[in-house]
């Protein structure tokens, strides 16, 4: 299990739900709008995107494709190619933002984490107070910044996408060899969206079991149907990202949920918990009730005398089951009836004594 905040991340506790707000937000104001929207809905924490772009991009002219929606009614996509300085550089913010940013989540309580891309962005969260920080699928092996950002102690959440095992075992242990054990592994698939063949959510299985830590689910495809699944097969916390609007020209926005689905997505969710209940097989008080109202037990078909032996008397076996069930009418077939019984009456144990 994990701990962040007040918050305990694993097995035998609620999904913990995180909307991504990274690449959809359009400045400030949009992702404090944002933010807005993800704490109404009952989410757990929102995450964010630290990357100084004119350090992270050497080549200034490298491209990147992604797809936009055209048409919300036909589902009609388009692709987009665009410098990759450029979609970086629209996620910026400046350190006094980044402070009210971090602020404006502690009053709508709500958890602030991020991904970062230098050790410097790292210096920064720890200031402000980040509840967890992020390593993206790329810097999987950029081990000397996954050993300074489980330095300062705090949740290292570490994507995996295109990652071998060998290479998420490394990152863990370079995590554990600064003392640090608060670790939550993403299956995260790749995609802007990802390719649903390509999604293998029974991945989420292998990953818990083969490295013993609460596994996350960061969702890169349109709607909420993988998140429910990946719920169900044990994910620990769910990332997903939202926008303002799903129309936006800019990477990720296709696949994002709106401000008026994020509630739903979040209860159906908690439905989904509540329904996968215990692996253990429990009978509750209430369910016995009504299994007795649909089951059978021992009925006299005709008049029976006190005295009379069971296994003498016309039985049928009727509904409701607040007799002798027909499974253990065996065991009391040769006592004895202590009461005269009319036709068509149930047969009690209090009825019946063994001589």
């Amino acid at each position: 299990m994990v701990v962040i905040g007040k918050n305990i991340i694993g097995d035998g506790n609620p999904c913990f739900i995180t909307f991504e707000i990274g690449p959809t937000h359009e400045g400030f104001e949009s992702a404090k709008r944002l933010i807005k929207y993800a704490s109404a809905s009952g989410a757990n924490a929102v995450k964010f995107q630290i990357f100084d772009p004119d350090r992270l991009v050497a080549d200034k002219k490298q491209t990147f494709s992604y797809k936009v929606l055209k048409d919300k009614k036909t589902g009609e996509t388009e692709i987009v190619e665009e410098n990759l300085y450029d979609i970086l550089s629209r996620r910026c913010m400046n350190y006094n933002e980044w402070i009210e940013i971090k602020n404006f989540c502690d009053d709508l309580g709500v958890a602030f984490f991020s991904t970062v891309g230098f050790k410097e962005d790292i210096d920064l969260l720890e200031k402000i107070g980040c509840d967890s920080i992020k390593i993206a699928s790329a810097d999987i092996n950029h081990l000397p910044l996954i050993a300074y950002a489980a330095k300062t102690g705090a949740c290292i959440q570490i994507d995996t996408g295109m990652a071998t095992f060998d290479e998420i075992q490394n990152a863990i242990s370079v995590i554990h060899s600064e003392k640090n054990q608060n670790i939550i592994i993403h299956h995260c698939p790749s995609g802007y969206p990802a390719n649903k063949k390509n999604i293998n959510l029974k991945m989420i299985k292998t990953i818990k079991q083969k490295f013993n830590y609460p596994v996350a689910f960061s969702d890169h495809s349109p709607g909420k149907s993988m998140d429910i699944a990946a719920v169900a097969l044990g994910a620990n916390l769910i990332e997903k990202t939202i926008t303002e609007n799903r129309m936006n020209r800019s990477v990720e926005h296709i696949m994002s949920l709106e401000p008026d689905e994020l509630e739903s997505f979040v209860n159906d969710i908690r439905e989904i918990e509540n329904a996968l209940g215990s692996e253990n097989r429990e009978i509750m008080s209430e369910e016995l009730k009504e299994r007795n109202k649909l089951r059978r037990s021992a009925f006299l078909v005709k008049p029976a005398k006190k005295g009379q032996r069971l296994s003498d008397c016309e039985i049928e076996f009727r509904r409701p089951g607040h007799g002798i069930s027909p499974d253990k009418f065996q065991l009391f077939q040769n006592y004895f009836l202590n009461k005269d019984i009319k036709g068509g009456e149930i047969i009690k144990k209090t009825d019946i004594d063994a001589q």
